[in-house]
């Protein structure tokens, strides 16, 4: 990875004209790939000798991360759908779900040109959550790996249970699941088929993880793309870091939320290509600790293993994008992606605030817009600070195509304001 390191050495700034980033870019080095994790420095395990180099100390306090990760969702309680209807944000869950579902049913369309049979990794695939959205696409093999292995225990029931429920002449996908810190370990030594290649490579809501340090986040880009079929699709999403540290130099303290989520960072000013921790806390929930990924970088790292980018957007961008299609609205409103407003005689908003509903209040006052309209509130909106990407494996001759944009032009501009849907009735 020196060859990509030099890359980004001392030129590789947050770039964000919307606000004064003179702070940021100053403070923004990728000589600083040393972590900022405040874990405690684990101890050797010879009594009579401990290695104090730097080295030895960013190791173990990255082997600790690894190991709060894993057991941060080995800890996490299985609840029914009846419970999870009852949480302040189900519909901001229902919506990340939803943008999964096209990206996934977008992206299997792709391969499907192609090949007849598919083969998907899902890099860090929790308790399964994707299992369902496989099975619409009607892939062949799918590979689910993920660092907690109760999580994977899990993942494995509800496979066996989505088998067992389907209709006989109902093919379900062959299925292979794999307990490995995918930032530490190769999926590749753990596969039953050491050469089984891949048509996608999803991973959601987990790159940042591995971005404590520079060579986690290189295992991790190796598990995704190594495997990777020529023609084949890397996507994912992930925090975005411009909107996370525009929000954090707008707050007058090191953290900044609202009523159902919040972010805080260590300090402000100093954003280091790796390492550059936060805590993310959602609906009083706190998360294990997460890491900027700074996407142009994210970008060039990939490039080693021969990918380059067609697709990237905010969610913002992603579902303006999206929900002009008819066929995505109408999923959007079978997944309660958005609640409805105002509710019905039986229902209730997710939130008793009347503020949390002003954007969607002003527009049901034009009498020309058709009610019920579908909405999030305020808060739920402003959670939403994730960037999608869509990666495909080049296979030309020469060094990788770049963005023709540039890198410094790559930025996010996160969510401008709420929006609002027209609901059928």
């Amino acid at each position: 990875m020196a060859q990509n390191s030099r890359l980004f050495e001392a030129n590789s700034k947050y770039a964000d004209p919307e606000v004064d980033q003179d702070s940021i870019a100053s403070s923004l080095d990728a000589s600083q790939t040393s972590s900022s994790s405040s874990l405690k420095r684990h101890r050797d395990g010879d009594e009579g000798y401990e290695d104090d180099s730097p080295r030895k100390k960013m190791v173990t306090e990255e082997s600790l991360h690894s190991q709060k990760v894993a057991t941060h969702y080995n800890k996490l309680q299985e609840c029914g759908l009846a419970e999870r209807n009852k949480s302040r944000i189900v519909h901001m869950r229902n919506f990340n779900n939803w943008m999964k579902s096209v990206l996934i049913s977008e992206i299997l369309d792709k391969v499907k040109q192609r090949r007849r049979e598919v083969t998907v990794l899902d890099l860090g695939c929790g308790k399964g959550g994707d299992l369902l959205k496989w099975k619409k696409g009607h892939i062949d093999k799918l590979v689910c790996a993920d660092i907690a292995a109760v999580s994977i225990e899990q993942c494995q029931q509800r496979y066996n249970d989505l088998r067992r429920r389907g209709h006989p002449n109902d093919r379900t996908y062959s299925a292979e699941f794999i307990t490995a810190d995918c930032s530490r370990e190769l999926l590749s030594k753990k596969l039953r088929d050491p050469e089984l290649q891949f048509d996608v490579c999803s991973c959601q809501f987990v790159c940042h993880y591995s971005f404590e340090s520079e060579q986690q986040a290189d295992t991790m880009l190796r598990n995704a793309c190594e495997r990777l079929r020529p023609g084949g699709f890397f996507i994912g999403t992930t925090p975005d870091a411009y909107e996370l540290v525009k929000r954090l130099e707008a707050s007058d303290s090191n953290s900044f939320g609202n009523e159902v989520f919040s972010v805080t960072f260590q300090k402000k000013g100093d954003y280091p290509l790796f390492g550059c921790q936060y805590d993310f806390s959602l609906e009083g929930v706190v998360n294990v600790p997460e890491f900027l990924v700074y996407f142009p970088l994210f970008e060039e790292m990939a490039k080693k293993y021969n990918m380059r980018l067609i697709y990237k957007k905010t969610f913002k961008e992603f579902f303006e994008e999206k929900v002009k299609d008819e066929k995505n609205k109408v999923l959007m409103q079978w997944m309660q992606a958005l609640e409805q407003y105002p509710p019905d005689e039986r229902g209730q908003l997710a939130s008793d605030s009347p503020e949390e509903y002003d954007h969607a209040k002003r527009i049901t006052e034009n009498p020309a817009v058709r009610h019920p309209l579908g909405t999030l509130s305020k808060s739920e909106w402003e959670a939403t600070i994730w960037t999608g990407i869509s990666s495909s494996i080049t296979n030309i001759s020469g060094p990788p195509v770049s963005d023709p944009c540039g890198i410094q032009a790559m930025k996010s501009s996160g969510w401008s304001g709420c929006k609002v849907v027209e609901m059928d009735s």
